[in-house]
């Protein structure tokens, strides 16, 4: 059970170990690009070409999808990246119920963006988690975890391919495990838990009172979506590349100026800056700041407003 790219090396790995795979269960084709014509998720797009039967109900907790999932018997449901929760009918529907593949250390970061938030938040390792499903939010005992490093440079869309590729790995020597028996399920330190909430659009307005380097983290976190913008004279500025560095104590929050052969420096929180190098003026293409500046035939300014 998987909807996004996130789950395909999961189903992969299934396959390369040998597992029979009964199904593929996604969310319905969605509209998607500006014709908005329907897009087939990417794990129907996998199973259709491997002849693997695809089920993609509308509603999971009436009943009807758990009947379909019964009558082939599976030994086992795997959940990675679905998207909607499960009701007890179908956590309980085979003998050892349903794992699911996680991208965070559980307890951090339960929820539908752990990649993402674990970026915005600073974190500089993050891992994916194996997990026992029960009828909470990620809130099942631990099988296996692995650990992978999040880089300086790396954004929600670099490091995800990264985390569904260590999660097909951890997925399979999960299940070699539990099928010998060898596994001890942990149980979450609740204590410990952190929410990883669906994105918003308004989660990229920067708040330029915050230091300049949780700014450059939210960027990172938040990049393809929702990005990181804030308004200049009412119009919005998306950034797309930048990095933090000390900067004027006494310098107001938004405040921008050229910063000589660099970018545009922003005035942060914390007597820090954030030195723009790369952005997007709303309704323009991409470019470089200093060629922004240049159009813009102003060295100072202020952002936000």
């Amino acid at each position: 059970m998987g909807t996004p790219a996130f789950a395909v090396p999961s189903l992969d790995a299934l396959a390369a170990a040998g597992h029979e795979l009964l199904a593929v269960v996604a969310q319905p084709d969605r509209p998607a690009g500006r014709g908005n014509a329907l897009r087939a998720p990417a794990t129907k797009v996998w199973a259709e070409a491997r002849g693997v039967p695809v089920l993609q109900p509308e509603k999971v907790r009436d009943g009807r999808l758990a009947s379909e999932l019964g009558a082939l018997r599976p030994d086992l449901l795997v959940v990675a990246a679905y998207g909607r929760i499960l009701g007890s009918d179908l956590l309980t529907l085979a003998p050892w119920g349903a794992v699911n593949v996680h991208g965070s250390l559980l307890p951090k970061y339960r929820g539908a963006a752990p990649i993402q938030w674990a970026i915005a938040e600073g974190e500089r390792e993050t891992g994916v988690s194996i997990m026992q499903m029960d009828e909470g939010l990620d809130t099942g005992d631990v099988l296996l975890q692995r650990v992978l490093e999040i880089g300086a440079d790396d954004t929600a869309e670099t490091l995800a391919p990264r985390l569904a590729a260590l999660g097909g790995e951890a997925l399979v020597e999960a299940l070699a495990l539990l099928e010998r028996r060898a596994l001890v399920p942990v149980r979450q330190d609740g204590a410990r838990a952190t929410l990883a909430r669906i994105l918003e659009k308004e989660d990229g307005r920067v708040d330029w009172t915050l230091p300049a380097q949780r700014i450059a983290d939210r960027l990172r976190g938040f990049t393809p979506w929702p990005g990181a913008f804030t308004t200049l004279e009412g119009r919005a500025v998306k950034l797309l590349e930048a990095r933090p560095e000390p900067g004027d104590p006494g310098a107001s929050p938004g405040a921008a100026r050229r910063a000589a052969g660099r970018g545009l420096a922003v005035a942060c929180g914390a007597g820090t800056a954030l030195v723009v190098t790369r952005l997007q003026p709303e309704g323009k293409p991409a470019q470089d700041a200093l060629a922004f500046l240049n159009g813009l035939r102003r060295d100072a300014f202020q952002l936000g407003t």
